[in-house]
């Protein structure tokens, strides 16, 4: 018998030796899902709405109406959260004064954040996002009433809800949620949280912004209470020119770190939020229209943002009224609490598992043509919680990751006889006690 003597590369000695995969499941997360509460939210929309008005060109003296009124209740709400959890939230104002053609005269806005600082990782950050504004059919009427109570009084009060479960946990990363004013007006508080997030050096791997999370009617008939709509960029707005040649070459149409992303928030939420099915929507935003994640998008931070499915155009910008019996109007008795709970559940479960997850890798580059097998590699993390990494690939008409591998605390890995050509391709970091980060597609296409 002829013995053949065979050399394997450190990587794949290493991946051959035996290692505990990590657990599929965090059991802690099914809790945070089941401890978002309908009545608590019901509670905070029927503040804001009560403010009559959240115009950003409204009052913002006065303590019971306007803009200034709801942003200084979002402001104390956070504060009493922080109270609650032994001073675990920083609670700030991000503020800048514009003008624009929905601001003709300069106006200052003011965007309320709070900061749950992570335990091992502070400087990584995710971050949740509602609209603290409301408007009418006229986007300048700043005096008639504008109760707002789904768009976005709904997505403002699940931040709130959010904090409050997530801030009875420690977590390795930084959690921070948003409350955004000027979105109305031309996404002005993005806009400017995005610039002082770049400016701060804010490492951010995810901005999940919502906008209208409490509606089941849609105005086309459909009442539907468990679906959701998840929108994200396909190719990266900062892409340069000599990124985009090589993406035409390679790939990544459909893999930018935002549609990743919207992968990941579609697998996790799915997975602990009973009920619930996420879409995911290969494009920016609606049609012709735009939302608060898309600043962020535009300063280079991966984001998507979260809707209901079926939406209700006489309950958007539109004044308060009846025409020949037919309402119109954003007024809180069309509001679904319990849709608008599941929601917010499924940003907690998101925004847990990311900053429970180590960071994305970085540096993933990918070999493999003319050859049999395909090799991926990566830098190796330094996050203390890092058990290792996991690899992806799915044939390229497929929309999610539909094969993987759990390769161990390794910085490359070869695919033995899976062709490059046939496939698309990435890799997760996995912690210790199984969270994942969003998958990383090779290359700038798909970096974080």
């Amino acid at each position: 018998m002829i013995r053949k003597l065979v050399f394997v590369t450190s990587a794949l000695l290493a991946t051959s030796l035996p290692a505990q995969v990590p657990p599929a499941e965090d059991m802690r997360l099914y809790d945070i899902a089941s401890a978002t509460s309908a009545r608590r939210i019901e509670k905070d929309v029927t503040k804001l709405v009560s403010f009559d008005t959240r115009h950003s060109l409204s009052d913002t003296q006065s303590d019971t109406t306007g803009i200034g009124a709801a942003r200084r209740w979002i402001e104390t709400e956070f504060k009493a959260i922080s109270k609650e959890c032994g001073g675990c939230l920083e609670v700030i104002t991000i503020s800048d004064t514009v003008t624009g053609a929905r601001i003709p005269d300069p106006h200052e806005i003011v965007s309320v954040i709070a900061i749950q600082r992570g335990q091992h990782d502070p400087d990584r950050m995710v971050l949740m996002s509602g609209d603290i504004d409301s408007r009418v059919t006229d986007p300048m009427n700043s005096k008639s009433t504008s109760p707002g109570a789904n768009d976005n009084a709904s997505g403002m009060a699940g931040v709130i809800e959010a904090a409050r479960v997530l801030s009875r946990y420690k977590f390795s990363a930084s959690i921070v949620y948003a409350g955004l004013a000027g979105e109305e007006q031309g996404l002005f508080g993005g806009k400017i949280v995005a610039a002082h997030a770049t400016e701060n050096g804010w490492n951010i791997d995810a901005v999940l912004n919502n906008d209208m999370i409490g509606n089941i009617a849609g105005i086309n008939g459909i009442i539907d209470n468990h679906s959701a709509r998840v929108f994200s960029e396909g190719v990266r707005w900062v892409e340069t020119e000599e990124e985009a040649r090589k993406r035409y070459f390679t790939g990544g149409e459909v893999d930018s770190a935002s549609r990743n992303l919207a992968r990941y928030v579609k697998r996790v939420g799915e997975q602990y939020v009973s009920n619930m099915d996420l879409v995911m929507v290969y494009r920016l935003d609606r049609f012709g229209r735009g939302g608060h994640h898309r600043p962020f998008n535009e300063a280079g931070f991966p984001a998507v943002r979260i809707m209901e499915t079926n939406e209700h155009y006489d309950r958007q910008h539109q004044d308060l009224r009846l025409e020949d019996g037919r309402h119109f109007g954003d007024t809180i008795e069309f509001v679904d609490f319990e849709f608008a709970s599941k929601l917010t559940a499924v940003n907690a479960v998101s925004l847990a598992a990311l900053a429970w997850a180590p960071a994305p890798p970085a540096d993933v580059s990918i070999e493999g043509i003319v050859r049999a097998s395909t090799t991926l590699k990566w830098a190796m993390g330094e996050d203390q919680n890092l058990a290792g990494y996991r690899v992806y690939w799915r044939l390229t008409t497929e929309p999610g990751w539909s094969h993987s591998r759990w390769v161990g605390k390794v910085d490359q890995y070869t695919l033995e006889n899976v062709v490059i050509d046939n496939y698309f391709f990435g890799v997760a970091s996995v912690a210790k006690d199984g969270n994942e980060s969003p998958v990383v597609f090779p290359g700038p296409a798909g970096a974080f």
